[in-house]
């Protein structure tokens, strides 16, 4: 096994070398077949013989103990096999959090899952379950953020973030020539996935083999051991697709129920949850509420920043959102100050939705910026140019690497920003007022371990393995590349295996760091075999070419099934993180720009454009990097404009707990949106020098979004999202 450690930058690959031009290049994702025709297989998809079905029976209160069970007419239904309300390993957890507890005897939030109808079709399970009456004793349940906020706790010991004062903030503000001392909030969110969270459990013996959709298996393997009560050695976990994911396909109530259910009627059990069951039972991202205090002299220069935020987590719950996450890199000033409140709710736990704490932090500190901006009369871009720092205004780190002023430049040049007009409400198109706005991008970068094994068989062809999954990124077909650029192979020549624990472990998808983990490993275990095949060839890396399948050096070139022999060569590659996260400030950059419509009469709100320019490292495809990027993008239309988990603060529930009500952007809200990479390879990061993308078109989407519509119209909301009621209110008069 090759591992490598970044404790300093790698010395080299071979991809860098390749000559085959396949790495970076748009090419279709090779599975994109097998996805559009239907031939990809699902969680809930894999056809095993003998399966039952199962539905989950869940709470109908927040806060109290269950008092009994009635099971009996629910029993008698036709094609019921059992009714499983007395394990008491039903775990008290949200998918992705180790148990906390189990049993089904106390109620932590809404919809908790407390057992499982299993029947012989999905029809007759669901009957059942609906059919099960569950007794409870209610308990007063605490559901709003800010009635408890003075039984706020600080950050956990383990979180990424802790709270840092550099300075005195009330005094810099005091003294400031303009400040911004405003409050900005978001709404409890969720991850909407299209495909619902779904597993079959199969048992042979002791062992346990799970179909489901999950990001990250090796972490998924160790809960559901624990959780069933059995040694993580005998649990395989198989998921080679994911019809989405966000953060939240990790292992949930559903995955441990099928488990528990098989083993105890002695046949296949597959469960599905309900779209309804999903908003209550995976975790949330919080709700958040935001204080940003920004000041500056005279020059515009900055001279504090502070962003304290307040958020919610569940019982037992150990996530804190970390809403400052983008601001503590982003400008200088030599004042600086980030606190986190965490108030217990008797809620779902809080957890990881698509671009923890830059996705929500960044909307409202963009938005400041925004404002303060117009306060001293300096054009929006000039001004977050104006407060670049040389190295991390809070750490002192050198950026590993840093283009965000190219990408304000770049991007103002292509969006046509210099006709923008800074008077609110100056342009109009018959009753629509039209305004631009726009705002910084970052995303911290992250690595993590990972493996991978490369084998160049006897035909010529290489196999990529690893658990790593495709979360719809494209994760199948960059690795292919990365394979193909080091051993000189065309992309037809490479297979991939990903998805199944009994493969060499690996990053899994999550934080945008699946790409550079899983990409470095592949390219490090290609590493072992180009070395072999130079000494095959009597000759060193450097001075051997691999194109099209051959080898090239001194004069000969030989094909690499003839170097390969009788007897394939295999490799492994491991990457993990080392001295290099702490010796520099990793993050990607971009700038968002928007243009929107506000109809002066009912103040609906219409994107008419919007252009990304983004720096994540190397790009390695094109394609699947602007599809993430305008998937992003999208993510924070909808955050800007409509997305939000409304909750009954009497009961503890979200009211929209289905896709018809929990408003995501369709087709008719989203115009082109255009995507503009600078590519700047960053082996200070990982060896393939990439950086996370996915996550980083989120941050400033939205708040590029709602300074365009103050631009507009002039309402500004700092309460999200910007619905339609909130713009009415604020309009001026026609």
């Amino acid at each position: 096994m090759t591992e490598y450690r970044m404790d300093a930058d790698h010395p080299g690959l071979a991809l860098d070398r390749g000559v085959q031009d396949v790495l970076g290049k748009g090419l279709d994702r090779v599975d994109g077949v097998l996805k559009v025709t239907g031939a990809a297989t699902y969680g809930y998809e894999h056809q095993i013989e003998n399966v039952a079905y199962g539905y989950l029976i869940t709470a109908p209160a927040a806060k109290g103990k269950v008092t009994g069970f009635d099971i009996e007419t629910a029993r008698a239904l036709p094609g019921v096999i059992d009714i499983i309300v007395d394990d008491q390993r039903v775990a008290r957890q949200a998918a992705g959090f180790s148990p906390a507890h189990s049993g089904n005897g106390e109620i932590d939030h809404w919809d908790q899952v407390l057992g499982a109808a299993v029947a012989t079709s999905f029809e007759a399970a669901r009957d059942a379950a609906r059919a099960v009456r569950v007794t409870v004793e209610p308990e007063p349940g605490r559901f709003d953020t800010m009635a408890d906020v003075a039984e706020a706790s600080g950050p956990p010991k383990d979180s990424r973030l802790q709270d840092l004062t550099i300075g005195d903030i009330d005094a810099a503000m005091a003294g400031a020539a303009a400040s911004i001392d405003q409050l900005y909030s978001t709404p409890n969110q969720v991850h909407a996935a299209m495909e619902p969270h779904a597993s079959i459990a199969v048992w042979e013996g002791e062992k346990l083999t799970l179909y489901s959709s999950l990001q990250i298996l090796h972490a998924a393997k160790q809960i559901l051991a624990a959780a069933v009560g059995i040694e993580a050695r005998n649990v395989r976990i198989v998921s080679p697709y994911i019809g989405g994911g966000f953060g939240g396909k990790l292992l949930g109530p559903e995955a441990v129920m099928a488990a528990i259910a098989a083993r105890r009627i002695g046949r296949p059990v597959k469960i599905a949850m309900a779209r309804a069951q999903l908003f209550h039972n995976v975790y949330r991202r919080t709700d958040t509420h935001q204080r940003i205090r920004l000041a500056a002299d005279e020059n515009g220069r900055l001279t504090a920043i502070g962003h304290d935020s307040v958020v919610s987590q569940g019982p037992d719950g150990g996530f804190m959102e970390p809403v400052a996450l983008g601001t503590i890199p982003l400008y200088a000033a030599p004042v600086r100050q980030f606190s986190h409140k965490v108030v217990t709710l008797d809620m779902v736990q809080a957890g990881a939705v698509r671009a923890p704490g830059e996705a929500v932090g960044m909307l409202a500190l963009e938005t400041a910026m925004d404002e303060l901006a117009e306060q001293l009369g300096r054009d929006p871009v000039d001004f977050r140019k104006l407060n670049e720092p040389a190295a991390d205004p809070t750490t002192g780190q050198p950026f590993s690497t840093r283009r965000l002023v190219e990408c304000l430049d770049r991007g103002a040049a292509m969006f046509g920003w210099a006709r923008r007009r800074p008077t609110p409400g100056s342009v109009r198109d018959g009753e629509w007022l039209i305004g631009m706005g726009m705002a910084s991008a970052v995303r911290i970068n992250l690595l993590v371990d990972s493996q991978a094994r490369v084998t160049l068989g006897t035909d010529g062809r290489a196999t990529v393995e690893t658990d790593m999954t495709d979360i719809g990124t494209g994760t199948y077909t960059i690795l292919a590349q990365i394979a193909g650029e080091s051993l000189g192979l065309p992309i037809r020549c490479v297979d991939v295996k990903l998805g199944d624990t009994d493969l060499p472990p690996g990053a899994g998808s999550g934080g945008s760091f699946g790409a550079a983990s899983a990409g470095s490993s592949v390219a490090l275990a290609c590493e072992d075999l180009v070395a072999e095949l130079a000494e095959r060839m009597g000759t060193t890396p450097e001075n051997m070419t691999l194109k099209d399948g051959h080898a090239i050096a001194g004069n000969r070139r030989v094909a690499l099934d003839e170097l390969v022999g009788t007897t394939p060569l295999v490799a492994t590659g491991k990457i993990s993180q080392g001295r290099n996260a702490r010796t520099y400030s990793q993050a990607a950059h971009g700038a968002q720009f928007a243009e929107v419509a506000v109809n002066a009469v009912t103040g609906a709100v219409r994107v008419r454009r919007m252009l990304g320019v983004f720096e994540a490292g190397r790009i390695l495809n094109a394609k699947t990097a602007r599809s993430q990027a305008i998937g992003g993008m999208i993510w924070g239309i909808g955050y800007a404009l409509m997305e939000g988990a409304e909750l009954d603060r009497r009961h503890g529930h979200f009211v929209n707990h289905d896709l018809g009500e929990y408003h995501v952007p369709v087709h008719a809200d989203v115009p082109h949106l255009d995507v503009h990479f600078i590519e700047d390879l960053d082996h200070h990061a990982n060896p393939v020098g990439a950086k996370g993308l996915g996550e980083l078109t989120i941050s400033g989407a939205g708040a590029a979004v709602t300074n365009a519509v103050y631009n507009a119209c002039g309402v500004r909301v700092r309460e999200f999202p910007m619905t339609l009621d909130k713009v009415l209110a604020g309009l001026p008069p026609i």
